[in-house]
This record gives C-alpha cells, structure tokens and sequence, in this order.
C-alpha cells in the first residue's frame, strides 16, 4: 500500500501490474443539496487517511445501452460523484507528464472507471500518470438554470465543465506528489470528453491548466445557444411540475424525478445533443470556437482526429435509416444544415454516384458532425500553437462489418487496451490491431511527453497547415495522407462558415 499527502487529506492506494492506484479521490465537494447546480467548491478536508481502492459511484444517469459492450457493471450513480482516478509509475519527485482523460457519452453518459480507460498501459510504457475523472453529467451538469430562476443558478449550464476545471485544479496542486508534472499535463478525451477538451481551449477559466491538447472525434462546435438551452431545461422543470423560479422546489426534486423528466425530448421532437455546454455569457461569454481563434489557448499543442465511418455506431440504431431515400436524405440535412444542405447532398453525390442513400447520409452526417468541426479546431488554433491531424481507418469485422471506422472504435487501441473491458465485441479479434495500438499508443505519450506525435514507428508526420493539411492514418498501414477527402471539405468550407451540429 502507498500513502500520499493530497491538499486536503492522505490517500491509500495500491500497486498492481507495477503501477500504483488511488480510486475515488474527491476533488470537490459533493454538489448535493444546496450545491446542486452550483459550481463546484473545493472538497472538505479530512481527518487520518482515506481508502483509495475503490472507484466511486459515477455520475447521475439514466441507464446507457453501450456500457455493457464496453465492459461496465452499470454500478451504483449518484449526485456525489466529483471524484478521480490516478496511475502512476511512482509517487516519487520524478515529475511525470500527466495526461487527463474526460470521457465521453453525450454529455449524459458515461464515467472515469471504465475498463477501456485503464491508464496502466501508459504508466508502463510511457512512464506517464494518468488521470480519469467524472464530471456532472445530463440535467445536472448542463441544464442552464438562470434564466427561469432569476439568476439562482448562475453557471449551471456549464457545470460540468466547471468541474473538469476544478479536478484540473486539484492535479495542479496535488499531482506532483503521485509523480507527476503539474506544468506538463496534456488533456484529452473522446466524443462529449473531446468536446469538453475543445470546450475548455476556448474557456477563459481553464487558460493555463494543461500545455496540450488531444480531443479525440470531437471539437469545439457542439454547444447550445442561451435561448435554446433555457427552453429545454423549461421543458424539464415543466415536466417536473415546477413553477419557474420555485428555486427551493427544484432542489427539492429527486435525482430519479430530475431524471426521469428526460424523456420528454424524445416526445417532443428535441433533437441533437440536448445537454451540451452552453454560450451563457457567464463561463463561455463566446462561442469556444470564436474565443480559440482569438487565442485564448495560445500556446497550448492540439492533436486532434476523427475515424472515417463514425456516424455507423448510430444509426444501426436508426430504424428510419433502412428506408432511408434521397428525398429523405436531403431532408436531414436541410434540418441541420438549412438551405446549404442541397448543395451538401449534390456535390457529395457527384463523387458517390453508385452508393446507397444510406451511405451518402453516413458519409455527410461523419463530416458534418465529426470531421469539419475537427478541421476548424485545427484552424483556429494553428496560429497560436502547433497542431496536428491524425485520421483512424481501421475498419472492424464485428456484425459483419458494418460498423466500419466506427465512433469510439480507437479507443482501446490509444489506451492500449485491446484486452480490456470486452474490447474485442467492438474491435474483433485479429492480430493486426496490436500493431494499430502500439502506433496510437506511442504517439499519445510522445505527444503528452515531447509536445509532438512523431516517433520512429511512423513516417514523418508534419505540423496541420492549411496548405498540405498533412494527417496521419492510423490502419494496417500507417501513412502519412494530404488533405483527405479534400473536395468534401471544400464543399462544407464553400456552403458553411460554422458547422454546428
């Protein structure tokens, strides 16, 4: 067992596979009744030494269908959830990179204990401490209140993200004594957690929190309007029964009555993403995208990408996809994209002119959800800062094949975690992706480590520019792509300045 000295009181881990863990460290206050939807305050110290063997319970939420395939028990969820994870070579001076991993699920699912993100595969090869946190999730964690409340609940739209800043406030002052360098850490994360990464490059409270970036099939476009955002959480209140600006009644509201209030969105034609961080002119007072471009994140190193097929992972759940037609097809994207979507469908069909109407939608639906808003991450911050662009290929054989380059497939592979959490249900079995995870796995720590991806397992990989767009593919065979799928980005950057699905 190790015992180290937090800022608030002792931990006791434990070693395993030559690494030592600390589960369940608070890093805030529980955000319970009068905290709820209040931005997070620093934890209570305590007295003699905590227990840090288990993982806590996992944010607040409604059961997640995907968890099983990732290899999660659905354990116990709750309001009291701020708490993180750490593995580490040693709790010694050696001044570590630290890499910070934000998870993903929608912005309402999800958590830091997932087998997938098992950080002992970098400790061990990258001499790296890594930490998984939670982080208030769905109502509780991106509900902007203030508006029906008369300004009760200043910030709760972005509550989440406020405490993704406060655990990285914690690693500032408290990861040195697990090993780690507080002035090299490296914030990255996959889907929502990628968007949260992208989210706090354009967050004034965040600057000066991590000196690199790697949002992972997420970018800083996925967010609400303070107008859009004060009518879905109306809507949530107006389920609950509660009359606007009843402050004492909302908090009074269970976790299980708060959540069961969500299924209203998909009875009254709410669609996209209904929690997502929020311009609230409060903790964004801009939009992330407009707040990077103006460099609000100098000097901090982006590596960000996408996987070629990410749209397949949702819409085998989509039963309207089988009878998916032009028409139909056209109709999407004019309800995404307003007027410019016929345009989007006929240049994308000129270079598709034999595929199905079910993967043109597919093809439109990565680009514009996933791979756009990835290319204008890395435009906005190339000017104040080196960027870098990877895509990821590998096309698994699970069901036949058709999920492809699916969303959430590279994961197991950054983490080296092929033999985690049932990673093969997603990844297959084959040999061939060990290679695929050593390539991802090293450059993920050659980038937490030395700020650049490149190391001597792959060809040269420069810098993103706007001129040759140079981005690495992650397959079989790793090679180095200029401007991928160039004329379909040409066709979003002619018919829409900002992507924002």
């Amino acid at each position: 067992m190790t015992i180290v000295a937090t800022r608030s009181g002792k931990v006791e881990g434990f070693e395993r596979n030559g690494v030592t863990v600390f589960r369940g460290i608070p890093y805030a206050a529980p955000p319970v009744g009068s905290r709820r939807w209040q931005a997070p305050q620093r934890e209570e110290p305590w007295a003699g030494t905590r227990d840090a063997g288990t993982f806590s319970a996992q944010s607040a939420q409604t059961e997640f269908a995907l968890a099983t395939m990732m290899g999660e028990r659905q354990p116990a969820n709750s309001e009291d959830s701020l708490y993180l994870n750490v593995w580490t070579p040693g709790c010694d001076d050696g001044r570590r990179p630290v890499m910070v991993w934000i998870h993903g699920g929608a912005f309402i699912w999800g958590s830091g204990d997932t087998p997938w993100y098992d950080g002992t595969k970098f400790a061990v090869h990258g001499d790296v401490v890594v930490v998984t946190i939670n982080y208030r999730l769905g109502p509780f964690g991106f509900m902007h209140l203030a508006d029906l409340f008369d300004g009760a609940f200043a910030g709760s739209g972005n509550a989440g993200i406020l405490d993704q800043i406060a655990a990285l406030e914690w690693v500032r002052d408290c990861i040195a004594a697990f090993g780690g360098d507080p002035d090299r850490v490296t914030v990255f994360g996959e889907s929502a957690g990628a968007a949260s990464v992208a989210t706090l490059l354009g967050t004034p409270g965040a600057r000066g929190l991590f000196r690199a970036a790697i949002p992972q099939s997420g970018a800083a476009s996925w967010l609400s309007t303070r107008d859009r955002a004060t009518g879905i959480a109306a809507r949530v209140v107006e389920k609950l029964g509660i009359r606007a600006g009843d402050s004492e009644a909302l908090l009074a509201a269970s976790t299980d009555a708060v959540l069961g209030a969500l299924p209203a969105f998909r009875e009254d034609g709410v669609t996209a993403l209904p929690f997502q961080p929020v311009v609230d002119g409060t903790v964004l007072p801009e939009p992330p995208l407009a707040a990077i471009a103006a460099g609000n994140a100098a000097g901090v190193r982006v590596l960000t990408g996408t996987n070629l097929n990410e749209m397949t992972l949702f819409t085998v759940a989509d039963p309207a996809l089988a009878t998916l037609d032009e028409a139909g097809v056209r109709n999407r994207l004019r309800i995404a994209f307003g007027a410019a979507g016929d345009a989007l469908v006929e240049s994308y069909r000129a270079r598709r002119p034999n595929v199905t109407p079910q993967e043109l939608w597919i093809d439109l639906a990565t680009d514009g959800v996933f791979r756009i808003p990835a290319i204008r991450l890395l435009e906005a911050q190339l000017a104040h800062a080196p960027v870098w662009s990877y895509l990821f290929t590998f096309a698994t054989p699970v069901f036949g094949g058709i999920l492809r380059s699916t969303h959430a497939l590279e994961i197991p592979f950054v983490f080296d975690n092929l033999d985690r959490g049932r990673a093969e249900v997603l990844t297959g079995a084959g040999p061939e992706r060990q290679g695929i995870a050593d390539a991802m796995h090293r450059s993920w720590i050659a980038f937490a480590r030395d700020g650049n991806p490149q190391h001597a397992g792959l060809p040269e990989w420069p810098r993103y520019d706007i001129d040759r767009r140079a981005t690495m593919r992650f397959d079989t065979r790793l090679e180095l792509l200029e401007d991928p799928a160039g004329e379909d980005r040409a066709a979003f950057e002619a018919e829409i300045a900002t992507v924002t699905p």
